[in-house]
């Protein structure tokens, strides 16, 4: 019987002849005669080899390389013993780095000296276990030394764990720009988005960069309790990171004034130090904040373009602009409820409400899958099965007094899951007044599964935000 270890130290024809002689056998045992079966009968000892080759790795045995890996700035060197094949099959650097050597010295960044070892064995047995911490030094040494394989497999963990809330999505953030992921950039800015209370309030929101604070200030999915959240939230970044004064008002100038009740933007004006340092830079938008509420909107749109995300609501938590509903069992029965949100933000419309109902269905059959029966004597067709359904949420006004008062609605429904006891927002659905319903709303939830990425303790969590936007009725020159 051959041994993997029988070969003699810095063999390489040795080991080649080795795994050439596994392939043949291999290849040989399937093409044996099978006895007249239809089919062979397959043999898989395939983890038997990788527990070989991990021990290759562990004692050194036919090693015909030496790699030193230093920490930098530290005089910690690890040593592993390997095999210059192996290496050379996952990455092309190690392929030319190795050549002609059999001790080769290598420098990395502590993070990545740290879990070293778990690249290395990767590359013999092409599995490893990451943890929150070493997805980005991993990826590193990946990028590094051309390992494609490992760079889509961490990436897809961190675009993963971002989903579930587990991610540091500030850190990966700044590292997906660093290194030209688009995909992982995107991912981590989506989820900041959708969770900006709960990452303002943590430490992470100190290591916000100006550009991604750029990023994130114009947008209208932003989920918050209100805008007035968000000002608090920029006021104790600012004093953080004490940007330059340009950078500090541009910040202040994305706050969507019109957004905030009158009372509290005098309370802003009297007591916010970021606006008694940068006041002038926004007075404009407050004085015209002030004019919004104080008029109707009718006659605010004949000097002013209300089609603006100044005074388009983001995706506010308040009481005012939605409601939490929890459906236990959704699997099982349709569910219904109705809420109450104010017809518009502008101050003129602060005691006018709209009511809203609302119904869920687990399994909605489209009119294409329904049941129908024959007029004449004969048999009926086939039913549809319950498990051809899919969810289904429609939301619809009690009245339609809203599109006369000049405001459309947009509706968005948030999915939570629980994640180290915080309830984060996972999945956003959209749908404007033209449609009672999001298309695509958990098309690819299986809500019968208890462990379902979409469920928290087999009930599905979610919040109903209703956006009033204002239409320009009348427009007039300026």
């Amino acid at each position: 019987m051959l041994r993997l270890g029988s070969a003699k130290p810095g063999s390489w024809a040795s080991f080649w002849a080795i795994l050439t002689l596994v392939g043949l056998a291999t290849r040989a045992a399937q093409r044996a005669d099978v006895g007249g079966e239809a089919t062979g009968t397959p043999i898989n000892h395939s983890q038997t080899l990788l527990q070989r080759l991990q021990e290759l790795l562990r004692q050194g045995n036919a090693s015909d390389v030496v790699l030193r890996v230093q920490a930098a700035g530290t005089d910690e060197v690890r040593v592993f013993h390997t095999h210059r094949l192996l290496l050379g099959l996952h990455s092309e650097l190690f392929r030319e780095l190795l050549r002609n050597q059999s001790e080769v010295a290598l420098q990395e960044p502590r993070d990545c000296a740290a879990v070293f070892d778990k690249f290395i064995r990767y590359l013999y047995c092409g599995e490893l276990t990451v943890l929150l911490a070493q997805a980005i030094p991993l990826h590193r040494l990946a990028t590094k030394y051309g390992v494609a394989s490992l760079q889509r497999g961490v990436a897809d963990y961190m675009r993963a764990h971002l989903a579930g809330g587990a991610g540091p999505a500030v850190g990966w953030y700044h590292y997906a720009v660093s290194t030209g992921d688009e995909a992982l950039r995107q991912s981590c800015l989506q989820f900041l988005a959708w969770n900006l209370s709960a990452v303002a309030a943590s430490a992470e929101w100190g290591a916000v960069s100006p550009e991604l604070l750029a990023q994130l200030l114009p947008r209208s999915d932003l989920v918050l309790q209100d805008e007035l959240e968000l000002f608090h939230a920029l006021e104790a970044w600012l004093g953080r990171t004490r940007p330059p004064p340009a950078v500090a008002e541009r910040a202040l100038r994305a706050i969507r004034y019109p957004m905030i009740p009158p009372a509290q933007l005098f309370q802003l004006q009297a007591r916010s130090a970021a606006l008694a340092r940068h006041g002038e830079a926004v007075a404009d938008l407050l004085l015209q904040a002030y004019q919004f509420h104080a008029a109707s909107p009718l006659h605010f749109a004949k000097f002013f373009d209300v089609n603006g995300s100044a005074f388009l609501p983001r995706n506010y938590l308040a009481p005012a602009w939605g409601a939490p509903w929890v459906i236990n069992n959704p699997a099982r029965d349709d569910r219904s409820t109705s809420f109450q949100t104010q017809l518009g933000p502008s101050g003129h419309d602060a005691g006018r409400r709209v009511t809203w109902n609302v119904l869920f269905s687990p399994r909605w059959l489209p009119v294409s899958l329904r049941p129908v029966y024959a007029d004449t004597a004969g048999p009926a067709l086939p039913a549809a099965r319950p498990e051809d359904g899919r969810p289904r949420l429609v939301v619809t006004p009690a009245s339609s007094g809203g599109d006369a008062a000049g405001v459309s609605f947009q509706k968005t429904v948030l999915v939570g899951a629980r994640q180290h006891g915080r309830l984060l927002v996972r999945h956003a659905y959209s749908f404007h007044q033209s449609s009672e319903e999001a298309g695509d709303f958990l098309a690819h939830a299986d809500l019968q599964r208890r462990n379902s990425e979409y469920l928290v303790e087999n009930a599905l969590h979610l919040h109903l935000i209703v956006k009033p936007v204002y239409h320009t009725l009348i427009r007039t020159p300026k």
